[in-house]
């Protein structure tokens, strides 16, 4: 009778010294852990996330050629393309196109693509959510961020978006995290797209749930300041209880509220 595969999330090492701290934040009572660029240690026994990368490359026809849809791309790979000069959403193109590098080189980095050619016309980014957030804040290894989905102006209308983000979930790859998106409508292309605050918030949660994401409710201020604001949500299949119920304390500050 054949066994089931099972995935593991954490590798564990045996040191003898700690690793460099790079932050400590004792969020909660239970956690004493020193985390160190996604990898804990905790008196000898070094924690490391199994980050699982299998690369994965799909096309699109798009009129008389094709375009490549491919990821996750490894830095050496993504300084052989350049930039769309209309991807300036967050800041311009060649500073972004730095800082898609930056988090593919990453051990926990994912930049899923779609490209012209050479030009990267459209990209999703995955990475550890931003130290200063709260989403940080549990120190969790298994918590990754779909942080940012941007795709040209003359792109557009394809379905990219959505055929990147389903790319990225391919043969399993994030079934051992808790991968979330914070959506907020002061990051949204109103203008371009010609749509409402709320038909550009449904066409994100409908993007979102082409990968099984669903809103979960939260207390951060952020969220709340707007209702068109939300919070998207995947728990993996390999995930912990544990996890789930750690991720639950850090979108709940004020869980007697709740």
């Amino acid at each position: 009778m054949p066994q089931p595969s099972i995935t593991i999330p954490f590798v564990f090492e045996t040191l003898s010294f700690p690793p460099p701290l790079l932050y400590h934040k004792p969020f909660y009572s239970t956690i004493f852990l020193l985390c160190w660029k996604g990898q804990f240690w905790k008196g000898e026994t070094f924690y490391r996330m199994n980050h699982i990368k299998i690369y994965q490359q799909s096309s699109v026809p798009y009129q008389n050629t094709e375009l490549v849809l491919e990821g996750p791309v490894p830095p050496e790979q993504l300084r052989r393309y350049t930039m769309h000069p209309d991807l300036d959403a967050f800041r311009r193109p060649k500073e972004q196109f730095e800082a898609l590098v930056e988090i593919a080189g990453l051990p926990e980095g994912r930049i899923i693509l779609a490209r012209h050619e050479e030009v990267i016309v459209g990209y999703v980014t995955f990475h550890y959510p931003d130290e200063l957030e709260r989403w940080s804040e549990g120190g969790m290894l298994d918590l990754i961020e779909l942080g940012a989905i941007e795709v040209a102006n003359a792109y557009r209308g394809l379905g990219l978006g959505k055929k990147l983000i389903r790319l990225a979930f391919e043969d399993g790859q994030l079934e051992n995290v808790i991968t979330f998106t914070t959506e907020y409508y002061w990051h949204w292309d109103l203008e371009s797209s010609g749509l409402t605050v709320w038909q550009y918030r449904d066409m994100m949660e409908k993007l979102m749930k082409s990968v099984d994401m669903v809103w979960f409710a939260t207390d951060d201020p952020e969220i709340c300041s707007h209702p068109a604001n939300c919070l998207m949500v995947r728990i993996g299949k390999n995930v912990p209880l544990s996890s789930v119920e750690l991720f639950d304390r850090v979108r709940f500050r004020q869980r007697f509220m709740y």
